[in-house]
Parts: structure tokens; C-alpha cells; sequence
């Protein structure tokens, strides 16, 4: 009898004759969750499983795991031979903690393996008459049941689970292109990239920071909310790209009321030519509608007119609560309310534009030559590599 970790997934059964890359892709990400845990991986029949954990990891395996995109579920399991008496003894052991008082259970049973000589149905019916004899506390409750015993009857093994742990589901990441995560260290962004790295997409990151203006620990908050999105997205490329010349330009040279707005066309450039260099295919904001003067429709129209890449922003439709929710569920929220400024709060005009027209900001822009700042702004950034293990 051994303890392991059964691992089902959801939408990569959609996937018809691609679904073993899919697969492979999503056991490749398992292996990177685990890293510090000398596991062994195996797909079989729509499942994977994890052997080799020791006892006393298998809650932190599982855990990490359930963090994995693609991942629907996850259940310790008891892993025997197949026979009626192995079954009958793990189903026991497992139900036995849960029994002290009263509860009530309904069995289930999967038997892929035909040659096991009791149906699925004379599974559920014998062990249930098994587990009342064993436990008198037990009551079956065949609609509502607080435990649920499962078995499941493969082609060389026998698997006995009481448990199921949610995951976070989506698609492996790598399975859907790379793009490029403008990061703020508000509470948008870092939830907007994770959103965008569940449909399987690559993320790579980058934030703009105005030295004095800005202090090292607001770079350091964006290091961390990285890191943070990186226990699901893998690991990360960040840019950290130097802007307190182009915005000492735009706010001495441009109208004052459309600093906002020119700011955010200039990182879109900028971003968009580190995007090119890393072979990322669109960018990714935290914006959404009306949330501020920089995110009204024109304002929205204006900053997408200065790429050519598409710009995702899964955020878009979304309020404020629901923004901070999400970030309160993938662990962001405590290190965006940290009070350390980041460029996007210094030099805010009284009066922003709310209603900008694109030929307006070209012409504004066109106020000032940009382009050699630009060079010498991606020239000085500087890049790291962080994931959930290592920051380089």
C-alpha cells in the first residue's frame, strides 16, 4: 500500500489529437511545481499520478500542485493491488480517521480494467455493506454525503481516495505563446498576468521606475508580487526599465493635462520593443474601463495607438472588489497596498484629459524627440529571472 497523489485534469480532454502535448506540457509544469520534491510522474488513462512523495510531504506536494494551470483536482490517494481484500483494508484506513462520530458516506467506483471480476456497481454495494460493518457510526446518504470513498480500477493498479482538493484548472503554461506583463506595484497588474498565464500563455514582465522619485523598496515590492505570480506562472523574465528622464520630458514639455496619457503611450512603446526582442506576442495591462482618466474608451484608444502588438486586458470589465478578490485569492493584495509610490503615481496632472484624441497625443509626443531616450532606456534596463525557487 502506498501513498500517492492522483491528479485529474479538465479542459486538456478537449484537446483531441493535440491532448498528449497538452499532457506532456502539464506534467512538464507538475515537475517544476515539485522541484524541491523527488517525485516520480506518470500519465496513464486521463490521470496523472505522483509516486515517491514522502508522508510527511504529501500535503505541501499537493498543495503545490493544485497551483499548477491545468490542474483540476488532486487526491491523496491509497495506491493497492488489485484485489478485493487490498481495496476493502485501504478504504478502511482511509474512512477510519472520519469516523469517531457520526457522519454519513456513499461509495463510488470507476473499473477501467473489465477483467476485475466485480462490476463498479458490486464495488459501491459490498464495500458500503463493509464500511457500516466496520463503523457503526457510518450512514449512507446517497445525495449529500459528507464522505465520499472512491475507488478506481486500472490496468495494473487499484487507487482508494476519500478526498478532493480543487485546483486551479486553465491550461499548462507554454501551451499558449508568450507575452509581455506591464507591472505596476498596484493590485491590477500582477492579477491581470496571472489571468493571462492560466490560458497556458508565458509571461515575461516589465516595470518602469523614476529613481529619485521612486525608492528601492517600491522595486523591491515588484520583485516580490513577481515572485508571487510566478509560484503559478514559472518562471519569469522581469525588466526593470528606468523612465525618470522621458517623464521629467513629457511633464516639462507636453500640455500638463495629458502627462497620463502620454506616460502610458511612451511604456507601451518601450515595452512593445523589449516584447520584439523576447519574442512575446502581445502585451498584457490591469486596466479597466472608466477605472481612472488614463482608462477611459479615448484614453484606452489613445495608448493602443502607439503599438502594433495586441494588447491584452483581461481586467477589463471588471470592478474594483472583484479586482481586489482575486488578488486577495492568489496572495498579491498584502504586497500591492504596501505604500511605496511607483511611477505611475508622481507627477499626476490636477485636471487629466479624460477625452483624448489620438491625433492630439501625436502631436503632443511628436513635442519632443523621444526616440534617443527610449534607446537609452532599454539600453539601462536590467533584467531578472525570478521563479517561486530562485531569483537570479
Amino acid at each position: 500500500m502506498e501513498q500517492v497523489l492522483l491528479v485529474r485534469y479538465a479542459e486538456i480532454h478537449l484537446k483531441g489529437l493535440n491532448r498528449p502535448y497538452f499532457e506532456r506540457m502539464l506534467v512538464d509544469r507538475m515537475r517544476d511545481a515539485l522541484r524541491p520534491i523527488d517525485a516520480k510522474i506518470e500519465r496513464e488513462q486521463g490521470r496523472v499520478f505522483v509516486y515517491g512523495i514522502p508522508a510527511e510531504k504529501i500535503s505541501e506536494a499537493s498543495e503545490k500542485i493544485c497551483g499548477v494551470f491545468g490542474v483540476h483536482s488532486v487526491s491523496p490517494t491509497l495506491c493497492v493491488e488489485k484485489s478485493w481484500d487490498a481495496i476493502r483494508n485501504a478504504a478502511i484506513e482511509l474512512v477510519a480517521p472520519d469516523a469517531d462520530k457520526p457522519t454519513t458516506f456513499k461509495c463510488f467506483a470507476k473499473r477501467s480494467d473489465k477483467r476485475f471480476p466485480m462490476t463498479s456497481e458490486q464495488i459501491c454495494r459490498e464495500l458500503g455493506h463493509e464500511l457500516l460493518n466496520a463503523f457503526p457510526s457510518l450512514s449512507v446518504d446517497v445525495h449529500h454525503p459528507v464522505l465520499k470513498v472512491t475507488v478506481e480500477v486500472r490496468q495494473q493498479r487499484a487507487f482508494v481516495f476519500t478526498k478532493e482538493q480543487r485546483g486551479v484548472g486553465g491550461m499548462p503554461v507554454g501551451t499558449n505563446g508568450k507575452a509581455m506583463l506591464l507591472i505596476s506595484g498596484g493590485i491590477d497588474s500582477p492579477v491581470a498576468g496571472y489571468m493571462i498565464a492560466k490560458r497556458g500563455v508565458t509571461l515575461s514582465a516589465v516595470h518602469f521606475y523614476s529613481y529619485p522619485y521612486t525608492s528601492e523598496r517600491a522595486r523591491d515590492k515588484v520583485v516580490e508580487l513577481t515572485k508571487i505570480v510566478a509560484k503559478f506562472a514559472g518562471e519569469i523574465e522581469l525588466y526593470l526599465v528606468p523612465f525618470t528622464e522621458i517623464q521629467l520630458a513629457i511633464y516639462d514639455q507636453c500640455p500638463s493635462s495629458e502627462t497620463t496619457v502620454l506616460m502610458r503611450r511612451l511604456m507601451m512603446k518601450i515595452a512593445e520593443r523589449i516584447a520584439f526582442n523576447c519574442r512575446a506576442q502581445a502585451l498584457i495591462t490591469g486596466e479597466a474601463i472608466g477605472q481612472v482618466a488614463s482608462q477611459t474608451m479615448d484614453s484606452l484608444a489613445c495608448t493602443d495607438d502607439a503599438v502594433t502588438l495586441p494588447v491584452f486586458r483581461p481586467l477589463i470589465g471588471f470592478d474594483k472588489e472583484e479586482i481586489i478578490e482575486r488578488a486577495q485569492k492568489i496572495g498579491t493584495f498584502e504586497t500591492s497596498i504596501q505604500p511605496y509610490e511607483d511611477c505611475c503615481t508622481v507627477f499626476v496632472p490636477q485636471h487629466p484629459v479624460t477625452r483624448p484624441k489620438v491625433e492630439q497625443l501625436r502631436a503632443s509626443e511628436a513635442l519632443v524627440d523621444f526616440e534617443p531616450m527610449m534607446e537609452r532606456a532599454i539600453a539601462s534596463a536590467e533584467c531578472l529571472k525570478i521563479s517561486q525557487f530562485v531569483l537570479d
